[in-house]
């Protein structure tokens, strides 16, 4: 749980006398006293499935310690999804519960043996981070700042030393629970899930943290309707006896019924009892005891005086100064930008490119680095743009130090342009990565019509023939086109009779080469019959290798 919260935390061990007052604790709250085994060993996430530091999804990292309110959401056995009323407490930010029910729907698809409840997870994230600060999060459901929980560095918690330079809870030392669903990065590497569908498995993102937490408490052959199986798939998340009785107090809590609050309104946790933190208000100070005033005769003789003590004078305040700039943890400090592993970038003019391009941050340990501002600009003269018009866009990395520029589509210019990455602002990093764009290139070749082409010998065709060339279905101007008489469309040959072209200076002429005008549209020269009767075939070839044949009749007219 983060520290930075402000509010009383419990560590994840608890002493005999602690763990007796939250059995009373308990019982004032009416919570009934949940089933657990004897000790908190539990069966650690189903016989030894879970892979974090320290035998627990946590670390055993603080977390809170609120019960619920004496008065329950509803009676039993109402509905669980009343209207917007009802306790405060029983309010959950409206994208947190959707990630929770959201993640109960996916296991229950894939692993429906283990009857994994929504409110088991609800009432995890309530005692881990009090429902992601409130749901104080954004619109794809990633917190407004990471959840971290206390270095475990020995000193009063697990000792852990750091497993992942930093890259997910910024400390390369020790470890630190992160997010929501408080994970160590550990534990996180195995079991970390991607449930929003952008690529990445983020833990400070409440649905990619939920699933992550749903997936962890089902490990194995667990059933959750079963009591025993629920109590371990806890422990396994943090070994403490007494973090299973307050998850089990807000489990039964949301079992009897909850709503839905918007986000950032949800209510933060107000520890009772146990804190290890001092008091929030200061002792009343006690007033001095009553003194009997002197009497008001005057003495018989003046009193003495008394000079006044000597007074030092005061030394001056001396001037504010300006604390030295803290030096961030070497798991923190950017240290490079490389390509992800961006392909060849090209595309054909007026479609989008195939690949997208892809940066990647790593601090100065060389492991990934994320929120790490990425700026993606296009240099160079092309009129590609990004996914909405745009030339220049600035990304943040995510929790594997990667990041993603827009969809990027091709203008009509060809050639090749340049698109940098750039990060870093007292010494910028930058990537530089090279695109092309190809001309469109003809696949197709048709008439505009269909009329036959006849005509008598010696006399000229009354019809011109008129084609278009495409590229899928757009037409494509300046396409080199040939036209031909051929004598066979099996092993075309330039026939030397039948249907004939004239050159420049009248002369009959049968290949003819030719480009298409605007959107592709070529009309042929006047095509003239010789006195040899019967059926020729004209072929037109395009530089891209798209054909067409034309049948060409020579009959004299009928009677």
């Amino acid at each position: 749980m983060a520290a930075q919260f402000g509010r009383r935390l419990r560590r994840g061990a608890t002493t005999t006398a602690v763990a007796a007052a939250a059995v009373a604790a308990l019982s004032a709250s009416q919570a009934p006293a949940a089933p657990h085994p004897d000790s908190a060993t539990g069966d650690q996430a189903a016989a030894g499935a879970t892979p974090s530091g320290d035998s627990a999804a946590t670390g055993n990292s603080p977390y809170h310690t609120d019960l619920p309110p004496l008065n329950t959401p509803n009676k039993p056995g109402a509905s669980v999804n009343l209207p917007v009323t009802g306790s405060a407490e029983a309010g959950i930010p409206a994208s947190v519960l959707a990630a929770y029910k959201q993640a109960e729907r996916e296991i229950a698809g894939t692993d429906a043996a283990c009857r994994l409840p929504w409110q088991l997870l609800a009432a995890i994230g309530k005692v881990e981070s009090g429902q992601a600060r409130g749901g104080k999060v954004d619109a794809n459901g990633t917190t407004f700042s990471p959840i971290l929980g206390p270095a475990l560095n020995g000193q009063g918690f697990a000792l852990i030393k750091d497993t992942d330079g930093g890259a997910y809870d910024g400390d390369s030392t020790h470890d630190r629970a992160v997010g929501p669903m408080q994970f160590i990065p550990s534990t996180w590497a195995t079991w970390g899930q991607d449930a929003n569908g952008d690529g990445r498995k983020d833990p400070n993102n409440i649905h990619d943290a939920a699933l992550a937490a749903g997936r962890y408490l089902c490990a194995g052959t667990r059933d959750l309707s079963i009591a025993t199986d629920l109590d371990r798939a806890v422990l396994s998340y943090n070994h403490s006896t007494e973090y299973l009785r307050t998850v089990r107090s807000w489990f039964d809590y949301y079992n009897r019924g909850t709503h839905e609050v918007p986000d950032g309104t949800g209510v933060l946790p107000v520890d009772t009892g146990g804190s290890t933190t001092s008091p929030s208000t200061s002792p009343t100070p006690t007033p001095p005891a009553a003194t009997t005033p002197p009497a008001t005769s005057p003495p018989a003789t003046p009193p003495a005086t008394t000079p006044p003590p000597a007074t030092t004078p005061p030394k001056p305040t001396p001037p504010p100064t300006t604390p030295p700039p803290t030096t961030p943890a070497p798991g923190q400090v950017f240290g490079s930008l490389e390509n992800a592993g961006t392909g060849p970038l090209t595309a054909t003019a007026g479609e989008a490119f195939t690949q997208r391009v892809k940066a990647r941050a790593r601090n100065t340990l060389g492991a990934p680095l994320a929120r790490i501002s990425v700026t993606f600009a296009l240099v160079g003269d092309t009129d590609a743009r990004f996914t909405g018009g745009k030339k220049t866009v600035t990304l943040a990395t995510g929790a594997d130090g990667t990041v993603s520029a827009p969809a990027l589509t091709a203008g009509e210019k060809t050639g090749t342009f340049k698109v940098t990455a750039v990060a870093g602002t007292t010494k910028p990093r930058t990537v530089t990565y090279t695109a092309s764009v190809t001309a469109r290139v003809a696949d197709t070749v048709a008439r505009t019509g269909d009329k036959a082409l006849t005509a008598a010998p010696g006399a000229e065709f009354t019809d011109r023939v008129e084609v278009r060339t495409t590229y899928k279905g757009t037409g494509v101007a300046d396409t080199a086109v040939t036209a031909t008489m051929i004598t066979d469309a099996e092993t075309p040959a330039e026939n030397d009779k039948g249907p004939y072209f004239k050159d420049a200076d009248g002369e009959p002429i049968r290949t003819l080469d030719l480009t298409t005008g605007a959107d592709g549209l070529l009309t042929l020269p006047k095509i003239y019959a010789d006195e040899t009767a019967g059926t020729y075939t004209l072929r037109l070839t395009t530089a891209s290798g798209a054909t067409l044949t034309i049948e060409l009749k020579v009959e004299a007219p009928a009677a």
